[in-house]
């Protein structure tokens, strides 16, 4: 099957980090629980050449959120120069802060989790630079090829193609959208929804029930928002595979297949992307992108 065209224009990727450029810490969802965390993941960002700038972000707490609404927006526009902004967790509170106008900066805005709201907009509003990738307190604790995709990503190396597992063959080729699959869907019907008519989209989410994922893809079908796409993977679906009482009966997998197996695209299931054990990879939103159902991978171009 030859690859599915993209349907809009892809954005190009902001200059590459160098050796001295400031990173600023984004706490902009849940308040920070583990310091030495947040701490071994600035340490790692250091040893690359990274200057990290100034925070106050460890012991901010605004009831469940890493400070008020104000001061959580105002890290995405820190006083001093930095060219990468580092989100420090997930939890919730990130969708709160788009609901006044973002002045984005140039440069790169890493996160994920909760962070996919913030990625989001920024991708609907046309900023590039936005990654997909391992959150400042986890940043450390993920295995080393993970550790060096994203400083090769950020320091503008080429990244290797991710393997995954083929649940439908072809190639499809257009941006890449990757998003947690609840913080998406509750983004659905605003103005901060990137175009994802002919995008490769990746999905992926913690802790939902399988009737839970059922749920919202079906709202996803409905806004006729699957029937698009280029390409579609799933990433990790930690803790996804409880069963609820009398809602059990189909597991996790079962659910994804079933919600998909009609889209007529190129299919993939197990990325290495996401929550938990094995390496959350580090993906740019807005890059063109190809997803090959043939050898399951999904690759950069």
């Amino acid at each position: 099957m030859a690859p599915r065209p993209d349907h809009r224009a892809v954005l190009p990727p902001p200059q590459p980090l160098q050796q001295g450029d400031g990173v600023a810490v984004v706490a902009a969802s849940s308040a920070l629980d583990d310091p030495s965390a947040l701490q071994a993941g600035l340490d790692l960002l250091t040893s690359w050449g990274l200057e990290v700038r100034p925070h106050k972000t460890s012991g901010r707490r605004w009831g469940y959120l890493a400070g008020t609404d104000q001061e959580r927006r105002a890290d995405l526009t820190p006083t001093l120069p930095a060219r990468l902004l580092a989100c420090a967790r997930g939890g919730w509170g990130a969708a709160r802060l788009l609901e006044e106008p973002l002045h984005w900066t140039p440069g790169w805005l890493l996160g994920f989790s909760d962070v996919t709201a913030l990625l989001w907009a920024r991708l609907a509003a046309g900023i590039p630079g936005g990654v997909h990738g391992p959150l400042l307190t986890t940043l450390a604790s993920e295995p080393g090829w993970s550790q060096q995709r994203l400083r090769d990503l950020l320091f503008g190396q080429p990244i290797p193609p991710l393997q995954g597992c083929s649940w439908r063959g072809g190639r499809g080729r257009g941006p890449l959208v990757v998003a947690n699959l609840t913080v998406a869907s509750h983004l659905l019907g605003s103005s901060h929804v990137p175009q994802l008519d002919g995008a490769i989209l990746v999905l992926e989410d913690v802790g939902e029930a399988p009737y839970r994922l059922d749920r919202m893809l079906t709202h996803w079908r409905l806004l006729g928002l699957l029937q698009n796409l280029a390409g579609l993977g799933f990433g990790r679906f930690s803790g996804c595979d409880e069963r609820d009482g009398e809602r059990s009966g189909f597991q996790l997998e079962d659910v994804l297949r079933e919600r998909t197996a009609d889209l007529a695209i190129p299919l993939l299931g197990e990325l290495p992307v996401g929550h938990g054990a094995g390496g959350n990879a580090a993906l740019p939103l807005g890059r063109m992108a190809e997803l090959d159902g043939d050898r399951g991978l999904l690759s950069l171009l």
